[in-house]
């Protein structure tokens, strides 16, 4: 199944990339797949092969990704068969009726990206850091040519492929890799999205230079990350964690992030949403088991993290590569 997915991933990125670059990219996912595969990597694909074979109706559009329609399959084989997917993070999902309210509510987050965005359609697209893949699947919904999903984590990989059973035709493609590992200076994507993943870097203006390297002249960045209240000249470095998170580094005022982005050389700079956390969007569930950002926050003082900084808020920052 995985040598077969990889084939077509190769195929796939001849698009975008030569032959010696290419050649890199699919050694490391053979590596990560194949060769030294993650423990559990047997039991999330046996989870994976309990579901029904594909392909089947999808609804890529909605909020709740929709696969299947009820009553087509037993929804208690494909709940026991996805529940060996625990934990979903980033969704909702919906196969064959059984919904899966996973840990966020990324639609929201969509809710607050789709409206900013240049049109999608007939784009090349980069999702940094995608998850379970759930916004890959919406900016294909939304007309994108091609989009790319990257993240080291391989049980999202997994989850991704649980949907592609189902749509193997929809042109997303999920490659287990970080964004220093990609081709730098190759200027092949039209948008890129990095969404939750700039705090955790620990040089973020290289973050953003590596981001700017991949877009084409005149792409658009949809930059999505934590920040503080504050004007130019903050931002918030955690003595050890922030919100129980151990790789959090940098926190920036909106102000300072646009300064940033000025200095990385992007233009047409502007702040589209900014907004807090809160845990109505980020929580525990059945489908995502473990503490969540209700245990995050002080309890006498939901303003505050337990570590005593300011709780979590998010902006959303669209930018132009020249």
């Amino acid at each position: 199944m995985l040598r077969d997915y990889l084939q077509q991933c190769e195929a796939a990125l001849r698009e975008l990339y030569a032959q010696p670059e290419r050649d890199v990219l699919m050694a490391l996912c053979r590596e990560r797949l194949l060769d030294k595969p993650h423990g559990d990597l047997p039991r999330w694909l046996a989870a994976l092969n309990a579901l029904p074979e594909g392909p089947a109706e999808c609804d890529l559009s909605a909020d709740t990704l929709r696969i299947g329609q009820p009553g087509e399959v037993d929804p208690a084989e494909v709940k026991a068969a996805l529940q060996g997917l625990i934990p979903w993070r980033k969704g909702p999902f919906d196969f064959f009726g059984v919904h899966i309210d996973t840990e966020w509510h990324s639609d929201w987050k969509w809710q607050r990206v789709a409206p900013h965005l240049s049109p999608l359609a007939g784009r090349r697209v980069l999702d940094v850091g995608c998850g379970s893949g759930y916004h890959c699947w919406r900016m294909a919904a939304a007309g994108a040519k091609q989009v790319v999903g990257i993240d080291p984590t391989i049980l999202f990989l997994v989850q991704y492929l649980a949907v592609r059973r189902f749509a193997p035709s929809v042109p997303v493609w999920f490659l287990p890799l970080r964004m220093e590992e990609l081709p730098a200076q190759t200027e092949n994507f039209d948008t890129v999205f990095s969404m939750g993943v700039l705090y955790h870097r620990r040089s973020p203006l290289d973050h953003l230079l590596e981001l700017k390297a991949v877009l084409g002249e005149g792409g658009e960045l949809v930059l999505e990350t934590l920040v503080v209240e504050g004007d130019e000249q903050t931002v918030l470095m955690p003595e050890d964690r922030y919100a129980a998170m151990r790789n959090v580094f940098f926190l920036p005022s909106v102000a300072m992030l646009e300064r940033w982005l000025h200095r990385c050389g992007f233009v047409d700079i502007r702040c589209v949403d900014e907004s807090d956390t809160t845990v109505e969007e980020q929580r525990a569930t059945e489908w995502m088991r473990f503490q969540s950002l209700p245990d995050f926050l002080d309890a006498s003082n939901p303003a505050r993290t337990r570590e005593g900084y300011p709780a979590p808020r998010r902006a959303v920052l669209m930018a132009r590569k020249p």
